[in-house]
């Protein structure tokens, strides 16, 4: 499991760093790095990118997890460095940029978007398979997420739209409901799917709504 994200465009960035000449880089040694967003190569990128610009980078690093409290020691490793710059750029998730935050006294920017929690299935693509919704139906579906994995979160799937096992609205991804009828069925255990669920309590998350579609 892991937070995938996307490197934002860098004229948002710049937009960011409008007033702000000195900057200071952190990376993230795992997911970020994983998805090639925020490990070192991607932050030294960013360092030559800010230059050009003619912006001064006071300092860098990659912090080995970037989201985890000891982030607050990797900061004072090199608290000079980093008290120089006007800014803190953050190459990771959203997590990482407000574990950041609650260190340093300085404006601190994410570079990153966070997109989902989620694997790779292969190099570069990224299955979402958990949207934190507070409200688990795993037990009836086989361990295979409907609402992470279906973009119309269909809880008493499949849609009609569904063909050859491939999702309606977005043909490169596998129909979720296609995989969970597989794998109760391989079980034996296909009865699972005929009780009828309910419409999910989203007041229950922590966002109060379903997530956005893929």
């Amino acid at each position: 499991m892991k937070t995938i994200t996307q490197q934002k465009p860098f004229e948002e960035i710049i937009q960011f760093l409008e007033r702000e000449q000195r900057v200071y880089l952190i990376g993230c040694g795992t997911c970020a790095t994983m998805c090639q967003t925020g490990g070192k190569p991607e932050v030294l990128e960013m360092k030559g990118k800010l230059e050009e610009i003619g912006k001064e980078v006071t300092g860098w690093m990659v912090i080995s997890t970037a989201c985890d409290s000891l982030t607050r020691e990797a900061l004072e490793e090199d608290i000079e460095a980093v008290q120089r710059a006007d800014a803190i750029l953050v190459m990771a998730c959203a997590f990482g940029v407000q574990t950041v935050a609650q260190y340093v006294e300085k404006l601190v920017y994410p570079a990153l978007n966070t997109l989902l929690l989620g694997h790779e299935d292969s190099p570069g693509h990224f299955s979402r398979i958990c949207i934190q919704c507070a409200d688990c139906v795993l037990a009836q579906t086989g361990g295979i997420c409907p609402i992470a994995r279906c973009p119309k979160n269909l809880l008493n799937g499949p849609c009609g739209g569904s063909e050859g096992g491939k999702c309606e609205i977005n043909p490169d991804l596998p129909c979720a409901w296609h995989l969970i009828i597989e794998r109760l069925t391989k079980l034996g255990k296909l009865d699972k799917l005929e009780a009828i669920v309910p419409p999910k309590d989203w007041s229950v998350s922590f966002t109060g709504s379903p997530p956005p579609p893929r």
